[in-house]
C-alpha cells in the first residue's frame, strides 16, 4: 500500500505576480487573464504522486499580495510545511519583495519549512527585468529551492509543486484523515536548483523552468 502524506503549503509574494494563476494551473490546469486580485487568502488541495506510488496532498493558501492584507499572512504560514514565494521575471521590484518575505519566514516561520522561490511568467522573457543567474544566485546563498515558471503556458508548474513533495521529509508516518499536517525536521535548508530536474534539455542550456 503506498504512503500518503499531507501538507499545508502557502504561496506568498507581491501582488499580480501570479500567484493565484500559479495555483489554478497547478490544480485545474487552466488559465484565466481576467483573475480578480484574491481578499484575504483562497484555499484549494492538489495530490501529486511520486515515482515511488507515494502521494503528497497539498492543502494550498493562496494569499493575497495587497499590502493591506499583508498582517494576515502569518496566520496561513504558521505551520506551514512549505511556502512558494513568488515574484514576475518582468518586475525587478517584486523579486525584492519575495526577498522581504522571505526573510519573514526565516525569521518567523517553522524552523524546518521548505521553501521554493518561484519565477513567474517566463512566457514574458522578452520583458525580462529579472535575470536567472540573479535569482539562482540568491536561492542557493539563502538555501531555497528556485525555479522559473508560466502560469500562461503551463510550463514548470508541475515541476516546482513535484520538487518541492521530493524534498519534504516523507519519514514522517503518514497524516491522519483527521487532517494533521506530516511534520518534518530535516533537510530545510538545502538549496535544490529545481533546473537541476529537467531531463529534457540535453544541450544544457538555461532552463526555463
Amino acid at each position: 500500500m503506498s504512503k500518503q502524506f499531507q501538507f499545508k503549503l502557502v504561496l506568498l509574494g507581491e501582488s499580480a505576480v501570479g500567484k493565484s494563476s500559479l495555483v489554478l494551473r497547478f490544480v485545474k490546469d487552466q488559465f484565466d487573464d481576467y483573475r480578480e486580485s484574491t481578499i484575504g487568502a483562497a484555499f484549494l488541495t492538489q495530490t501529486v504522486t511520486l515515482d515511488d506510488g507515494t502521494t503528497v496532498k497539498f492543502e494550498i493558501w493562496d494569499t493575497a499580495g495587497q499590502e493591506r492584507y499583508k498582517s494576515l499572512a502569518p496566520m496561513y504560514y504558521r505551520n506551514a510545511n512549505c511556502a512558494v514565494v513568488v515574484y514576475d521575471i518582468t518586475q525587478s521590484t517584486s523579486l525584492e519583495k519575495a526577498r522581504t518575505w522571505i526573510r519573514e519566514l526565516q525569521r518567523q516561520a517553522d524552523p524546518s519549512i521548505v521553501i521554493a522561490l518561484c519565477g513567474n511568467k517566463s512566457d514574458l522573457s522578452a520583458r525580462r527585468q529579472v535575470t536567472q543567474e540573479e535569482a539562482q544566485k540568491y536561492a542557493e546563498e539563502e538555501g531555497l529551492m528556485w525555479g522559473e515558471t508560466s502560469a500562461k503556458s503551463g510550463e514548470g508548474v508541475a515541476d516546482i509543486f513535484t520538487a518541492i513533495a521530493k524534498k519534504l521529509p516523507l519519514t514522517a508516518p503518514p497524516s491522519a484523515r483527521s487532517g494533521g499536517a506530516a511534520r518534518g525536521t530535516t533537510g530545510a535548508r538545502n538549496g535544490v536548483n529545481l533546473s537541476n530536474n529537467q531531463q529534457s534539455n540535453p544541450a544544457g542550456d538555461a532552463c526555463n523552468c
